[in-house]
């Protein structure tokens, strides 16, 4: 038997964990290392919560080596640079050679391309920022909170509008409903960048009395007069300011010059591919993919760059191809969630909201951590579930009992 081929797994988030641990199945065949800068595994989607403390920051915290497969190898350590014409990555003292090398290194909010965001505004797509959110909701008295879409593109897109419907309810919940206006903002002629969706996402935000200020293209924040403004000249005051930045690939990405002006990764549709490296292969946030930037997303694509890249190094070509799909669950608010479910074809039609979809989705988010481990995508087997009646949960009444498949 020969050797085996190298394969290193750069980021230990959702996309970087399924595949290492998809890959250790076929140890006669590939060595597995994960490399991430901390070793620290953070569960993204848990932070919307965060603010209204229906979630505790460190609950969302994992230790990466505790949910990787005892075949792979944990390196803790930041990558400077990667060099694909030699097959390295480089460390501050060293590097480490690869024969195949998946990258999964997401994206990062970035405020500072908004003047005054940073010091003025709030977001929740980070833990410390999620804190400071929520210390300030824990301080708030009333007046005029502003939500919005400060750039595209960003991880998870339902994620602003799940925060604003989840924020009417912490408000009314509080006593504040009434002393509260919120507004969201969206560079777009419509609150959602769905069309698909947009129709419901108008009609939950008018059950919960917000409104919604289009073609807003944030340019700048003055705290002092907390006042957000737009490239089309409108200037909004605010109480409280909730505004997502855009986003950015990772910075190694920039360093080994494989990413566009946004540091996002040229990627083949299908095969999942780096366009000019065969070798390489990219997941998650990190691509420039036509598809949302969310964790969903990485589950449907893991099982793609497992095969495509077993079949690499069987001598074959990859005939796996990836087409597109994302599902998601979401929020919606007064306890209830709906479920997106599309390609790069088809848009998602979402269904009526009802409780059952929210306790779906609360229900995978406690099962995370074992799923990980498994190598279990659970978008995959939320899509089984869409051809067979889901059963009642117990606090639902007798109109929640719903068929996916006759929603659809």
């Amino acid at each position: 038997m020969g050797s085996k081929a190298k394969v290193i797994v750069l980021g230990g988030g959702v996309g970087g964990t399924f595949v290492a641990n998809k890959l250790a199945r076929h140890s006669q065949q590939v060595q597995v290392t994960v490399v991430d800068a901390t070793g620290s595994h953070h569960y993204q989607p848990g932070l919307l919560y965060v603010p209204f403390k229906q979630e505790k920051p460190e609950t969302l915290r994992y230790d990466e080596r505790k949910l990787l497969h005892p075949e792979v190898e944990l390196i803790c350590q930041p990558v400077i640079r990667i060099e694909p014409d030699r097959r390295r990555l480089f460390f501050s003292d060293g590097y480490l050679e690869y024969d195949y090398l998946v990258i999964a290194t997401g994206c990062c909010p970035a405020p500072e391309e908004i003047p005054g965001l940073q010091e003025g505004g709030h977001h929740f797509y980070s833990e410390p920022d999620a804190i400071r959110l929520r210390d300030a909701l824990e301080t708030f008295e009333g007046g005029h909170i502003v939500v919005g879409i400060g750039g595209f593109p960003y991880k998870c897109p339902p994620a602003p509008i799940e925060f604003t419907l989840l924020l009417a309810d912490w408000l009314e919940q509080n006593g504040l409903r009434n002393k509260t206006k919120i507004t969201f903002l969206s560079p777009l002629p419509q609150p959602f960048s769905i069309p698909t969706v947009n129709p419901l996402v108008e009609e939950l935000f008018a059950r919960s009395g917000i409104t919604s200020e289009c073609f807003f293209n944030a340019e700048a924040v003055d705290p002092q007069r907390r006042m957000v403004s737009s490239l089309e000249g409108t200037e909004i005051n605010y109480d409280l300011l909730i505004l997502i930045p855009p986003h950015r690939g990772s910075p190694v990405v920039d360093a080994s010059g494989l990413g566009d002006k946004g540091g996002w990764i040229p990627t083949d549709r299908n095969t999942l591919q780096a366009k000019g490296h065969d070798n390489i292969f990219v997941i998650g946030d990190a691509t420039d993919l036509p598809i949302s930037k969310s964790g969903a997303a990485a589950h449907f694509e893991a099982p793609i760059v497992v095969a495509n890249l077993l079949a690499l190094v069987s001598g074959q070509s990859p005939q796996t191809s990836y087409d597109g799909s994302v599902l998601c669950l979401v929020e919606t608010g007064k306890g209830t969630g709906t479920i997106l479910r599309f390609n790069y074809d088809r848009p998602p039609n979402p269904p009526k909201p009802t409780r059952y979809y929210r306790w779906v989705k609360h229900f995978m988010n406690r099962f995370y951590p074992l799923a990980v481990l498994k190598g279990w995508s659970l978008t995959l087997f939320l899509d089984s579930l869409r051809r067979v009646p889901f059963q009642r949960p117990p606090f639902c009444g007798s109109e929640e009992m719903i068929s996916l498949k006759d929603r659809q």
